[in-house]
């Protein structure tokens, strides 16, 4: 807890470390409620704000999101960017989980593909100079893009893991750089192994090699989506349907493309041997628990990583305006949101 006269002997520079470790603010002036604000967007929040009287419109203002209700003083509404038509902080909770739902949706859609086309993008530039035909084929190239992207498509139905909604999700450029080198990479070895084994044991020809790098590619593509998509095991975080449904369909369809005669002749592909149908497909399940271990490996130390930069650190930003001690008209609403800790986006 911080009394307004504590604050008041605070320079910005304390204040900046005391803020986002204080539970409690309590008998604050406007002006002390803005520099309150100000120092939780300092030290890196995102902060939201809450009230209703004429003396919260210098932190509505200030607030990267300000909230107030319908029966607020006029002030107050036009400072702020969120009106509440009821009285119930809920609707802020759940607009706050979709929120995050949507942005951990967008980063498996950009991590996955980004990295699935960065690891084809290295084969093909590996394999090329190397071989005396293409890997693939233009057409071959445009029909895998096209299977592909439809199972990620269906990423943005997917269900997102509890703990990816109980706390903010950071933008980082970084992150996802590391994420398309590291797994595209990966996904570069196995595809050599691939070229290795069926120049080297299968002596295939063109159609046969472009066949089963198709296939491989595919697949693992596929099985990456799944993979990839939760920190957890496949038992303890499913997919959704659709997400289920349209990779399981375009992994079948997979499998059949190389044995439908002339649809297959006309992308240049014949059918395979049963050996040649079980490398593929134990590269394919290679590739992917590889993968896998790779992403628990990384998860793990990130988040021993971040428990050792700020172990202090316990909640996300926000303030919350308590300071009413009962008058204001939102009180009561406020107090049961804080202890129900609706949202990790409100401090209470």
């Amino acid at each position: 807890m911080l009394t307004g006269d504590d604050l008041g002997k605070l320079k910005d520079e304390a204040l900046w470390h005391k803020a986002p470790r204080t539970d409690l603010f309590v008998e604050i002036d406007p002006q002390q409620k803005e520099r309150i604000v100000r120092a939780l967007q300092r030290s890196g929040h995102s902060v939201g704000y809450l009230g209703d009287g004429i003396n919260d419109a210098p932190a509505l203002h200030a607030a990267d999101v300000g909230i107030s209700v319908e029966e607020a003083v006029d002030v107050a509404r036009e400072s702020a960017d969120i009106i509440l038509l009821r009285r119930d902080l809920d609707v802020l909770r759940t607009g706050v989980e979709d929120g995050r739902r949507t942005f951990a949706n967008t980063l498996k859609y950009i991590s996955i593909t980004t990295s699935a086309n960065f690891g084809n993008m290295v084969s093909m530039a590996l394999a090329t100079p190397l071989l005396p035909f293409l890997p693939l084929a233009a057409k071959q190239i445009l029909l895998n893009n096209f299977l592909s992207d439809v199972p990620s498509i269906a990423i943005s139905s997917d269900n997102v893991d509890p703990e990816r909604v109980s706390r903010p999700q950071r933008w980082s450029i970084k992150d996802i750089q590391r994420f398309m080198v590291v797994f595209g990479l990966i996904s570069s070895v196995f595809d050599l192994v691939t070229f290795a084994v069926l120049l080297l044991v299968f002596h295939a020809d063109e159609a046969t090699f472009q066949t089963s790098w198709f296939i491989v590619s595919l697949l693992t593509e596929l099985a990456v989506v799944l993979v990839l998509r939760t920190h957890r095991t496949a038992l303890r975080s499913r997919p959704s349907r659709l997400l289920l449904w349209t990779t399981l369909a375009v992994a079948v369809a997979t499998l059949a493309i190389p044995f439908l005669g002339p649809l297959s002749s006309l992308f240049g592909f014949v059918p395979l041997s049963a050996p040649e149908m079980g490398t593929v497909i134990a590269i394919v399940v290679a590739t992917s628990r590889r993968r896998k271990g790779r992403r628990h490996g990384s998860t793990g130390r990130k988040s021993e990583r971040n428990r050792k930069k700020d172990p202090g650190r316990r909640f996300p930003a926000g303030a919350l305006d308590l300071t009413s001690g009962g008058r204001g008209t939102l009180a009561p609403q406020i107090r049961q949101g804080c202890a129900e800790r609706l949202s990790n986006d409100i401090r209470c």
